[in-house]
């Protein structure tokens, strides 16, 4: 997306540095709908954001999996998503080490680095539903193919725009 001033940059051809917006989707990946979502500078990584967007479903919709890709492989992400009382799907990194301590978060984490040694990556993917996370990727590069409509001057206008185009 286009930040504050990047409009000006494009349409006279000057040369400065870029500032984009992210979009931070979570999204059912049953219907495909759009139900938590949060808009950040492009500063905010995505694994900080994760609690904000579970924040936003509510508790009398329990979520039962939360599955992300490597990079919100982090304690923050499995704390909170085991806070919610549902089970992450995150694949580890390729040179996963156990952590200490033993929170829920923690053994959630464990037993998914269990999983894939004794399995194998390509496996585990299978076995644990992995694959359901590319019927969400579809989704958000549909959901990126509006981001060109949203070319609004100020960071609270695009907020605002992404929050009417969150219907389709």
């Amino acid at each position: 997306m286009m930040g504050e001033g990047e409009w000006k940059v494009k349409s006279m051809v000057l040369t400065t540095r870029s500032q984009w917006r992210k979009l931070h989707l979570g999204i059912d990946a049953q219907t495909l709908e759009i139900r938590a979502m949060d808009v950040t500078d492009n500063h905010t990584g995505d694994a900080t954001m994760l609690p904000e967007l579970l924040s936003q479903i509510p508790a009398t919709e329990g979520l039962v999996t939360v599955i992300t890709d490597g990079a919100h492989e982090t304690r923050l992400c499995h704390t909170a998503i085991a806070e919610c009382g549902a089970a992450a799907i995150i694949p580890p990194r390729r040179n996963g080490q156990f952590w200490k301590g033993n929170s829920r978060g923690n053994q959630a984490r464990h037993e998914s680095l269990r999983s894939v040694k004794y399995l194998g990556r390509t496996l585990w993917k299978k076995w644990s539903g992995y694959h359901r996370r590319s019927l969400v990727e579809t989704k958000m590069y549909c959901f990126k193919l509006l981001a060109d409509r949203v070319k609004s001057r100020d960071f609270d206008r695009q907020v605002w725009s992404f929050k009417s185009v969150q219907r389709f």
